[in-house]
């Protein structure tokens, strides 16, 4: 198969946040019975651990873990030659001892989920730390000697002023850190967040600020150095995620643990999304899995979906140059060595975008 990369699904929090839609839970006491788990599956699955060129705990909150917890669901995957190892964590969960642990056994990334420097929108948005330890999680972890950390930042968040996100946009410039990803604050049907919203007790953000913020965002990070690579992620040369890359470029993955997703080049598949019947399919080597052969319409669409979203772009073939036309004259895309490129006020209608080229 090559190099793929190796994402594991920890799906445990203390809380969800208001926004969230992604698979987790607040059982906090299922958590060595699901790391047992996802050993088995790791065993099960990973038979060339030499092709590891990535690994990924994801969730959820990963951080939540133990240090022999995380340590042991490596020990299984056997990543011998992974260049790079990646650690999801709560500014809240961090100390100085269990960054330098997790270091040695063999963390070289931290993805640290921030989302504001503001206390009162860190409140709003249900995340469990305030400023002051989203700041000193970072220089703890550079302390214990990681030179590559990501932090992730929110905007458009309902009365969000511009100076408060400027603000938020400098103080995560101060830090100093490799990576930086920016999402959009979205509405998710089955969030908290959605139902307050159609219940009339908050306002998201028009498009028009979506845009504005977006745009100073892009502009403020490219005179400090920052690449843009991908629609919401900025990172400093040599320090893009080679993880979330394999996503955009067609590189096979395998997606361990519940709700995780694999893909191997023709077939995408997905875990059962549910914590026990994980476990149980688990110990009982049930099937815990669906998936999908992709044929060749599917791979083509996914192409435009995925590459659209990098500076590397798509193709620029004939079929492709024709329906992107209007969006050439228009400047909302753009020819780069071959290749179609959304421009920035192309990247603010991608799934426009996305649409006239599928």
């Amino acid at each position: 198969m090559g190099r793929i990369g190796v994402y594991i699904h920890i799906p445990f929090c203390k809380s969800r946040c208001i926004y969230c839609d992604f698979f987790s839970t607040t059982q906090l006491d299922k958590r060595e019975e699901y790391v047992q788990a996802v050993i088995k599956e790791a065993q099960n699955r990973i038979t060339q651990p030499a092709d590891i060129q990535t690994v990924y705990f994801g969730g959820g909150t990963p951080s939540l873990l133990s240090v022999e917890q995380i340590k042991r669901i490596l020990d299984a995957i056997n990543p011998i030659n992974a260049t790079e190892i990646t650690l999801e964590a709560n500014p809240g969960d961090l100390t100085a001892d269990k960054l330098r642990e997790v270091r040695k056994i063999g963390i070289n990334r931290l993805s640290i989920g921030i989302q504001s420097f503001r206390d009162d929108e860190l409140t709003f948005l249900g995340r469990r730390h305030n400023a002051a330890q989203a700041k000193e999680a970072v220089r703890m972890a550079q302390d214990a000697g990681f030179d590559n950390i990501s932090i992730d930042l929110m905007y458009a968040l309902p009365n969000q002023t511009m100076a408060n996100w400027q603000y938020n946009i400098d103080e995560a410039l101060k830090l100093g850190v490799q990576h930086i990803s920016c999402y959009c604050l979205t509405f998710e049907m089955h969030s908290r967040l959605f139902r307050l919203a159609e219940e009339g007790k908050i306002t998201p953000a028009d498009e028009d600020t979506e845009n504005a913020m977006y745009d100073i965002l892009c502009e403020k990070l490219a005179a400090t150095g920052y690449e843009h690579y991908e629609v919401s992620n900025f990172a400093l040369p040599n320090r893009h995620s080679m993880h979330n890359s394999s996503y955009w470029n067609d590189t096979p993955y395998i997606g361990l643990g519940a709700g995780a997703h694999s893909y191997n080049g023709s077939k995408r598949r997905w875990n059962i999304a549910d914590l026990s019947a994980y476990v149980k399919h688990m110990l009982s080597m049930s099937k815990y899995w669906e998936e999908e052969t992709l044929d060749s319409e599917q791979k083509a669409m996914e192409r435009i979906m995925l590459g659209l979203r990098t500076s590397n772009g798509i193709l620029a073939t004939p079929d492709l140059l024709t329906k992107a036309h209007p969006f050439l004259n228009s400047g909302q895309l753009c020819i780069k060595n071959d290749r179609l490129v959304a421009t920035q006020s192309g990247l603010h209608i991608l799934n426009r975008l996305i649409e006239a080229l599928i």
